[in-house]
């Protein structure tokens, strides 16, 4: 495991990962294009992230498509590039008879694209990052921020501190350090925390790493000097593996540092070694092991078509983050066709309306055998978002442990008056006549 993890980090990827899938849709195909980055120094989110797409759509096919409708795609290398992703966007946005959906798996990419997406009438998901208040369906019709948001965790992060700090009152006079990627992924969570900030009386101490993170050792000085309460890491790629080994050299402890969800995967722990144990982070999926990874171990990998080189990333963080965005965007086509026709190939418009309204109970999970996996997701014109709902994992020096049975809620009241608000701005900037699309 430790040997892949540094292969992977060094750069070295395989020619299953690097190779560009290009397949030609035809009249019963429906196409997806793939923004993916396998080199650089975030290579170990997206292999991970795009492998567990394109192994669930391998699974999808494997069992006859989307009601006979198969799934194809092509994968477009951005490096988690914002110019490049937007190149590969328009690269690909009408390709096989025109995009179904896109997921550009970066803030930066995310908002290059923003605007383009609505006049193309193309649905964009940003599972887990992104812009926050694109939750508000109704100024950003084709934006998804499916699952939960930026904003969300951040009111679940607090939430948990507080709850470890044995009450939400207990946070008063307290310093938690906010040790960010210095990009709008970083800067993302600040309305939040300030809002706490005020609200429980605690000091915000914001502290920026410059990309890619390798090097962090003012920042953990300064944090050695504060000595805060908790340091909240809002990293990705090599800066938290690096913030995590830097924290055990200044003697910070782990056990006090709570993660973001991109900074919460087995390759942000395995290189820091035994500094990691202890280590906390936020997640969206529950860490175990599911039906719907056996079925892939054995209709996909059986045949030969896994995507990832090591199978031992199966079911790991990133791979399972991957494929609970493939099952959310079948089973929006899937809702699509439900209302536009079965077994027909359905439009980018069409596919937006089925993420709009989507519905993932626990029944529904329990037949794609994924129940816990992820939260339920429940979509509307309001709500794009469709949960709100997070978990905390800690890293036990083996694997991820779920530290909170159930999934953990902030304030959502106040999250939404943000949202609102927010929007409100966004519409007004664009001259934007809030309003639900028909469907």
């Amino acid at each position: 495991m430790k040997r892949h993890i540094t292969r992977l980090l060094a750069g070295t990827v395989v020619a299953a990962a690097t190779a560009i899938t290009s397949i030609t849709a035809s009249a019963q195909e429906q196409f997806v294009p793939l923004l993916s980055y396998r080199v650089g120094p975030y290579a170990s989110g997206g292999s991970g992230i795009f492998g567990g797409v394109i192994d669930y759509f391998n699974l999808v096919n494997a069992q006859g498509g989307i009601n006979g409708v198969k799934i194809t795609w092509e994968e477009c290398e951005t490096e988690y590039n914002a110019a490049r992703g937007v190149e590969c966007y328009e690269r690909l946005k009408k390709k096989g008879g025109g995009a179904t959906v896109v997921e550009p798996l970066s803030t930066g990419i995310a908002y290059g694209i923003l605007d383009r997406v609505a006049v193309d009438k193309v649905p964009m998901t940003t599972m887990g990052y992104g812009r926050s208040d694109a939750a508000n369906g109704k100024v950003f019709p084709y934006v998804f921020p499916l699952i939960t948001n930026y904003w969300n965790q951040a009111a679940g992060m607090i939430k948990y501190l507080g709850e470890q700090a044995g009450g939400m009152d207990k946070l008063k006079g307290k310093k938690i350090v906010h040790l960010y990627h210095d990009s709008a992924y970083g800067k993302e969570p600040f309305p939040v925390f300030e809002a706490y900030e005020k609200q429980l009386g605690f000091q915000l101490i914001k502290i920026p790493v410059a990309h890619p993170g390798n090097e962090q050792n003012s920042q953990w000085l300064q944090i050695r000097r504060e000595n805060p309460d908790y340091v909240i890491l809002w990293g990705w790629g090599v800066m938290n593996a690096v913030a995590i080994k830097t924290a055990a050299r200044v003697g910070y402890p782990r056990e006090k540092m709570l993660g973001v969800w991109w900074a919460g995967s087995e390759e942000d722990v395995i290189p820091a070694g035994d500094a990691a144990k202890g280590y906390s982070t936020m997640t969206f999926n529950t860490p175990g092991n599911y039906p719907v990874l056996d079925e892939i171990r054995k209709k996909v990998y059986g045949a030969g078509k896994g995507n990832l080189a090591d199978r031992d990333r199966i079911g790991s963080v990133y791979h399972m983050r991957g494929i609970t965005a493939a099952i959310l965007w079948t089973e929006a086509i899937r809702k699509a066709q439900d209302k536009y026709g079965k077994g027909k190939v359905m439009t980018g418009e069409q596919v937006r309306w089925g993420l709009e309204n989507l519905n993932l109970d626990d029944k529904r999970l329990r037949e794609l055998g994924a129940l816990g996996m992820l939260p339920p997701v429940k979509t509307s014109c309001e709500d794009h978002e469709g949960s709100g709902a997070v978990k905390v994992q800690t890293w036990d020096g083996k694997a991820w442990k779920a530290v909170t049975p159930n999934w953990v809620i902030g304030d959502r009241a106040m999250i939404r008056r943000m949202v609102e608000e927010s929007s409100a701005k966004y519409a007004a900037e664009k001259k934007i006549t809030p309003a639900c699309l028909p469907g």
